[in-house]
């Protein structure tokens, strides 16, 4: 079987760099008019496909669909199994609907210089699944030279470049504080670094709306970071700081964070809840980082991944496809981490 020309072949023959062929072969920008017409003649002359027209022959013949899926490294560390469990749930509908997955770990090395993953590079899948927010530079980089079908999951990008599926941050977080509310608390704090990524920061203003609606005001003392704001890392140099005067309740826009939270009060002499009631988002709450079991927001992940899947199947097949943001609703769940606190 002959070996499927690759645009870096394209790029050798012409003398040109791999983007430059890219961006010929896509009509985008930055390419003379000249340049790009003679480098689709060597692509065609050479008998290049584009990834479209490969997935398209798999679909003729029957064969089941490839979804590669991509995640950082930095969202797998030693706490962050959230996200091991939701490609799980990807891959489980994957399966189901006759089509299997390939998984990549972006290393934070490949983000910085701009390597593609090589998924993209070798053409190995039909369509290609992010899970959690990559950097700007980065994705800009990769959805400029990336030729199959793409989904965000799990966050959606401002720029607005990429059909998601997200779950309802804005409207969880704003249930979690209303819920504190109607505890009796009123002096509550945010955990959660607010512009690291979108989901965080919808998480955000779904608590401000809540404080806004209650008559109070946002207390700047009283958002919490959850994460080294360079690395992203909550395992490793890094240590949450509590604020001088506490609050009543924290709530906190993951419950990995909300576990760190609780250990660092237990630290401090603050026993949970019976001093200070805590609530997360995720409704998966690692093993080993604090004893309370918290209540939480649940992310319907087994929903999301299903999506996630039918809108790939039919971005891929091109059939009865509407792009854009599918946003996931969630439940609250309840635990063990709130108790009433005092009216004023």
């Amino acid at each position: 079987m002959a070996k499927a020309v690759k645009m870096a072949d394209i790029a050798k023959v012409m003398g040109v760099s791999t983007v430059t062929v890219s961006k010929a072969l896509s009509d985008q920008k930055g390419v003379s008019e000249e340049l790009r017409a003679k480098i689709k003649k060597q692509a065609e002359e050479m008998g290049y496909k584009t990834a479209s027209t490969l997935y398209r022959e798999r679909a003729k013949q029957n064969e089941s669909y490839t979804i590669g899926v991509i995640v950082s490294d930095r969202f797998l560390d030693k706490y962050e199994s959230f996200y091991w469990k939701l490609y799980q749930e990807v891959a489980t509908a994957a399966v189901q609907k006759g089509c299997f997955t390939m998984l990549e770990v972006l290393l934070a090395e490949d983000e910085e210089n701009l390597n593609l993953p090589k998924l993209v590079q070798e053409r190995k899948t039909d369509g290609l699944v992010i899970i959690g927010l990559l950097r700007d530079n980065y994705l800009k980089e990769l959805m400029a030279r990336v030729e199959i079908p793409v989904i965000f999951l799990d966050f959606h990008d401002k720029n607005d470049i990429c059909d998601a599926v997200i779950s309802n941050s804005y409207y969880g977080m704003y249930v979690m504080t209303n819920y504190l509310f109607n505890m009796g608390h009123r002096d509550i704090a945010f955990v959660g670094n607010v512009l690291f990524t979108e989901s965080i920061t919808d998480r955000y203003f779904g608590y401000v709306k809540s404080l806004y609606e209650h008559g109070i005001e946002v207390n700047p003392k009283w958002i919490l970071h959850d994460r080294n704001p360079q690395t992203g890392r909550s395992d490793c140099d890094f240590e949450m700081e509590l604020p001088d005067k506490m609050p009543t309740a924290f709530v906190c826009n993951n419950d990995v964070a909300a576990a760190m939270l609780v250990r660092k009060l237990e630290q401090e002499g603050y026993r949970v809840p019976r001093d200070i009631s805590v609530v997360g988002y995720d409704n998966y709450q690692p093993p080993g980082l604090c004893d309370v079991r918290i209540t939480t927001y649940e992310v319907d992940m087994k929903e999301m991944a299903k999506h996630t899947i039918k809108k790939m199947i039919r971005k891929i097949s091109n059939e009865n496809y509407k792009p854009g943001v599918t946003v996931v609703n969630g439940k609250i769940i309840y635990k063990e981490s709130v108790i009433p606190g005092k009216i004023n």
